[in-house]
């Protein structure tokens, strides 16, 4: 989940952080996700870890019973990580930091798809309790959520298989900026955003975050089943309505090189951004290569 550490290896945490709403204790957080997430098997919550997807994923490899869909979320990561590795931390009350297992019965060739899924079906959730800012929250490809142009979640899709199983177990990971946005764009270099410039400065109290926990849960297996059974196509549409690159220039990146720029033209069949270089579109996989707007 890559909130923070998309160009820096750690961020160090303010020694003053901004007020924020109370926080639910852990176990009083998770009843209230796991009373909005019927169809889950587990709902966990925890006041620190190291990372709720390596924390799922170890327990899939381990082959500890965790029947799917389940839910593993924490107030504080002392080592989340974003794509590519990247590492970041953060103070309780930051941020909202939660992982899903889901087993998906699907052959490989399919996995990269569920990357930009993930990042159309939260940032469709995020909409709903967006009220009159729903406009202004979008998907940045593959699944990186924006407020305007600042970043406000990153997303984190990853899979693993259980000891003698054919079907990998799918692990979507997210980290919604709640507050500080002021303080991390100063230190990155770039415009991020948080939750309470969504709800105009309100602090997000603690059913609220549970409510946003279980929508986000709840769309995600939604979004699962629904690839399943009528793959990508019904996904073109519904990323084309939260596209925050669609007629953009944007430059295409690999290892930290520009191999080309183009205008960013929506996703094809397979979940892969379509980019016109002024000789037709070319499609981006996911997973290798990142997508700037200049």
């Amino acid at each position: 989940m890559g909130v923070r550490g998309e160009n820096a290896p750690k961020i160090a945490a303010m020694q003053t952080p901004s007020p924020s709403a109370p926080l639910l204790d852990a176990p009083e957080m998770a009843a209230r996700i796991a009373s909005r997430l019927p169809a889950f098997t587990r709902a966990e919550w925890l006041d620190v870890t190291g990372s709720t997807n390596a924390d799922m994923l170890a327990r899939v490899r381990e082959g500890q019973d965790a029947s799917q869909p389940w839910l593993r979320g924490t107030y504080r990561q002392d080592s989340g990580r974003g794509r590519a590795g990247r590492v970041w931390t953060n103070h309780a009350g930051d941020a909202l930091m939660f992982s899903c297992a889901f087993d998906v019965p699907l052959p490989l060739a399919k996995l990269p798809a569920l990357s930009p899924i993930s990042g159309i079906a939260a940032c469709e959730a995020l909409r709903a309790q967006a009220g009159a800012a729903a406009p202004a929250l979008r998907m940045k490809w593959p699944n990186d959520l924006q407020f305007g142009d600042g970043k406000l979640a990153g997303i984190l899709v990853e899979t693993a298989r259980a000891p003698g199983e054919a079907t990998p177990v799918v692990v979507m990971g997210i980290g919604i900026n709640l507050r500080e946005a002021g303080r991390l764009s100063a230190e990155l270099g770039r415009e991020i955003a948080d939750w309470t410039q969504v709800r105009g400065g309100l602090p997000a109290a603690g059913d609220t975050l549970a409510t946003l926990v279980a929508d986000v849960a709840r769309a995600w297996l939604e979004a699962v089943v629904q690839y399943a059974r009528q793959g990508y196509a019904p996904f073109i549409s519904r990323h084309a309505q939260v596209d925050a690159l669609a007629g953009r220039e944007v430059n295409v990146i690999e290892d930290g090189r520009v191999l080309f720029s183009g205008l960013a033209q929506g996703t094809d069949g397979d979940g892969r951004l379509l980019v016109d270089a002024g000789q037709g579109r070319v499609p981006i996989s996911v997973g290798e290569i990142s997508v700037r707007a200049r």
